[in-house]
């Protein structure tokens, strides 16, 4: 069997370094890198930390508008498709090149994998829900993490070609706490100690380009009283000097940092602040308390289980969370049992 994998950001790095090893085992890959991310920090890196094959091709789309973006892939992508003549097109999350990769194969009549199928945050100006619900109406194989996202689409009359298998990111987790605990340094080359520190990210479109939600989040990180350790996105640094938006003291801002020393901020923290997906889990697997700066989240279950709360960009709201909230609940086992790699590569 011959497996196309189409990558181009962050969290989708970790997720195919889990399957893709799966895979390598006994079948061929072809990896596609969209170069949707494209800084040394958010990507190389990850490739090169997380052992995950050099990839065949490397598309160097880089950042752009939507449409610009989605339709350079779309172009490129054929292309390879029709070189390769793949038997089947695997794709991860929610992201432009999770759509265009899903796309170009539906066209092209080759079947699509889509790994994490059916999350629904149910708000349509995210970018990402547009992609998400696009690709899981084009796929074959869906691959739902958890519960909740199987019964969305079963509310879409998607119920074909459905496989709880857990979470692959509980895979990589899973993994990657291990090498962090082996080789990151992170907690000295910051000076920072155990159990003393908010982490946070901040990212979403939805916070970044709107100049009073942004304003709110930093405003309540500086007031917030807490040591603060914020690895800063490239675009939110870019709309902070549009907005003339700055950090207090208590704010340490650091430069995105690989998978390893992220994971091992995240262990070593008291509690998570982010508007990001993929860090909710994260906080989930590694049992710290999350406040989630958003409206909306896709990962209802963490919030369920009272491990998460969200805050949106009401300042008073995130204040009081980082100064209060703790979970009140043990965790349940929501995302799996670690092995969701191994199923998606047997089923397919």
């Amino acid at each position: 069997m011959k497996v196309l994998t189409v990558v181009g950001a962050r969290p989708q790095f970790m997720k195919a370094a889990a399957v893709s090893n799966v895979i390598r085992e006994k079948d061929q890959e072809i990896l596609v890198h969209t170069g949707q991310h494209y800084d040394e920090n958010m990507s190389k890196v990850f490739f090169e930390e997380l052992q995950i094959p050099k990839p065949d091709y490397n598309l160097g789309v880089g950042s752009g508008n939507h449409g610009k973006q989605t339709g350079t892939m779309l172009i490129e992508l054929e292309e390879i498709y029709e070189k390769e003549k793949p038997d089947i097109v695997l794709v991860y999350g929610d992201t432009n090149s999770t759509l265009a990769g899903a796309l170009c194969a539906s066209k092209l009549l080759i079947p699509v994998a889509h790994v994490e199928a059916g999350l629904r945050s149910f708000n349509m100006n995210m970018p990402e829900e547009q992609n998400r619900i696009l690709t899981d109406h084009i796929s074959k194989y869906l691959f739902v993490p958890t519960n909740t996202a199987e019964k969305n689409l079963k509310n879409e009359g998607i119920k074909n070609g459905v496989y709880n298998v857990g979470d692959v990111m509980y895979d990589s987790v899973l993994r990657i706490s291990k090498l962090a605990k082996e080789n990151s340094r992170i907690l000295e080359k910051l000076n920072l100690d155990d159990n003393d520190y908010i982490l946070t990210t901040i990212h979403r479109a939805e916070n970044t380009n709107d100049p009073k939600r942004l304003k709110n989040i930093i405003g309540a990180l500086n007031e917030s009283g807490k040591k603060v350790v914020l690895p800063l996105h490239p675009r939110t640094h870019k709309y902070m000097e549009s907005y003339g938006l700055a950090f207090a003291s208590n704010v340490k801002v650091v430069e995105p940092v690989g998978p390893l020393d992220m994971i091992a901020l995240e262990m070593h923290s008291c509690k998570i602040a982010t508007d990001s997906g993929g860090l909710q889990k994260e906080a989930f697997f590694v049992h710290k308390p999350c406040i989630t700066m958003r409206d909306e989240t896709e990962w209802v279950e963490t919030v369920e289980n009272g491990w998460n709360i969200l805050v949106g960009a009401d300042k008073n709201k995130i204040i009081d969370g980082i100064n209060n909230f703790m979970p009140t609940s043990k965790q349940e086992e929501i995302f799996g049992d670690g092995t969701a790699a191994n199923k998606i590569v047997e089923i397919i």
